[in-house]
């Protein structure tokens, strides 16, 4: 007999190209689509994992060769994004200024994410940057 299970962790390891992230985004959608109320985290989740890895790419100090690598998972009903990267540097979060063209990424994860964070990795090489995002809540149902 076979048995349905919700997906646990998905990992991908994507090229570090600005071109990888549309991939990245629909490697997310695949993943929520497994999941029994996936889309309850769709447009946000793809925004910031779209963040993430733009900032991965854009700027790591790491070798170009390097591969990006995104997981996925549901903790709690929250789902989990992480970028690892084997950059050095850890993002900074500012506030941009209306006239400023560049550097709202982080300012979007911050105020779309329920929490996030950068943590070194296992091992000492590089970092990986993660995001909470919480469900949006379910639409109520109305009775006639």
């Amino acid at each position: 007999m076979l048995t349905a299970s919700r997906p646990r962790v998905f990992v991908a390891r994507l090229d570090s190209r600005t071109e990888s992230t549309p991939l990245a985004r629909y490697l997310l959608r695949a993943y929520l689509s497994g999941l029994p109320s996936g889309e309850r985290y769709g447009d946000t989740a793809e925004l910031i994992l779209g963040e993430l890895f733009a900032n991965a790419v854009q700027h790591s100090d790491a070798p170009d060769d390097r591969h990006i690598e995104v997981r996925f998972s549901l903790v709690n009903s929250r789902l989990r994004i992480e970028v690892h990267d084997t950059g050095s540097e850890h993002p900074a979060l500012h506030v941009p200024t209306l006239d400023d063209e560049h550097g709202r990424g982080l300012f979007l994860v911050n105020r779309l994410a329920e929490r996030w964070g950068c943590t070194f990795r296992p091992g000492g090489i590089g970092k990986f940057v993660w995001a909470h995002v919480a469900p949006i809540p379910a639409p109520a149902l109305v009775t006639v």
